[in-house]
């Protein structure tokens, strides 16, 4: 009896879960001239015997170094230095990594892993200690039945637990902004101290709603742009999760990153489904780069899994808006790709 209701609750929690993430076609594909680009060969250098499995995550720090969370046979996270040696590894054996969501570093170089296996997010100081968690790990005894990667839309709303959490970002003054996620469909905000202030979102399609919020960034306004990978748009919110705008014209937006530097810019991923079905590739796949207004200026990227093609670009790193670091699921890497904007540009209708 057991193993059918476990049957049924696992085929039950399929069903939003591939009608939600339907690939929409950018609408702003056919008229946006490409950026020229090339991939930094054999960037990163793991010691001999340890492998990349799915890159999940990735994120700089100030130094250039370079962090990459991955899922193998369990969740690891790896520190390279700005030339892609390997450096170390941070948090093995951890009990809040469990299913490596994403990685991001904050303005002071913490680095912060976001497991949403765990339902936690970890913060650790950059010596490597941990500093601060958010969320907690459920119990053993209630995760019989759950199956990572699988569960039903909760709508808990709870203000200091997650249900699958995706993302985590920060505003100049240290506010913390998390997106939650496949089982809750809202943004969260707390203040630097990890102190509850506000929750917003519901499922659905309208302002405010969400449909899978997988990826989140802020820029140095205190802007919230959040990947609504579901409903194929970024919604951006103010500081105080006010709803702004819509940009719908990108397809199904993976990732979002803000860039450093004094203009900053929005990238946001048309990644390629995570079956990397091949019917999808002349759909999917591109980088937008956008002003923070929507505006969108070009695009670079294709589906694929050749050098110069992306498989499943799940997290982005932008910190310097010429260099952008993929980690990408279906081909098992992390590319450091080295945009030309200066470089003529084209423009194709594909």
């Amino acid at each position: 009896m057991l193993q059918r209701v476990a049957c049924w609750l696992t085929v039950a929690s399929l069903i939003p879960f591939t009608s939600a993430f339907a690939q929409t076609a950018a609408k702003a594909k056919a008229t946006t001239p490409e950026i020229a680009y090339e991939i930094a060969p054999n960037f990163f250098k793991l010691p001999q015997g340890l492998y990349l499995g799915e890159a999940l995550g990735i994120a700089t720090n100030s130094k250039g170094h370079v962090f990459v969370y991955t899922r193998s046979g369990e969740t690891r996270l790896f520190e390279f230095d700005q030339s892609g040696n390997y450096v170390r590894e941070l948090g093995q054996g951890l009990y809040g990594f469990s299913f490596a969501h994403s990685v991001r570093v904050d303005a002071q170089d913490n680095i912060w892993a976001v497991d949403e296996g765990t339902n936690m997010i970890i913060k650790f100081n950059p010596e490597g200690r941990v500093t601060m968690v958010l969320g907690r790990r459920p119990d053993p005894v209630a995760q019989l039945l759950a199956v990572p990667g699988t569960g039903g839309f909760t709508g808990a709303n709870k203000p200091y637990s997650f249900s699958r959490q995706t993302d985590v970002a920060w505003d100049p003054a240290g506010n913390i902004f998390v997106s939650d996620g496949y089982d809750d469909a809202r943004v969260v905000k707390f203040d630097k101290n990890g102190r509850f202030v506000k929750s917003v979102g519901t499922r659905g399609n309208g302002p405010l709603q969400f449909n899978t919020p997988h990826s989140i960034a802020v820029d140095a306004k205190g802007l919230v742009y959040v990947a609504d990978r579901g409903n194929a748009r970024v919604q951006v919110l103010d500081n105080d999760l006010n709803f702004k705008a819509i940009y719908d014209t990108v397809g199904n937006p993976w990732a979002v990153c803000v860039s450093g530097g004094p203009h900053q810019y929005l990238y946001a991923s048309n990644s390629w489904p995570d079956a990397g079905d091949s019917r999808n590739a002349s759909t999917t796949g591109e980088v937008y780069k956008m002003e923070l207004d929507g505006t969108i200026l070009a695009r670079f990227g294709k589906a694929g899994k050749a050098p110069k093609e992306l498989s499943t670009l799940h997290q982005m790193d932008c910190r310097n808006p010429d260099e952008i670091f993929s980690a990408e699921i279906n081909n098992w890497r992390a590319q450091k790709i080295i945009l030309r904007p200066q470089a003529k540009m084209t423009t194709q209708t594909k």
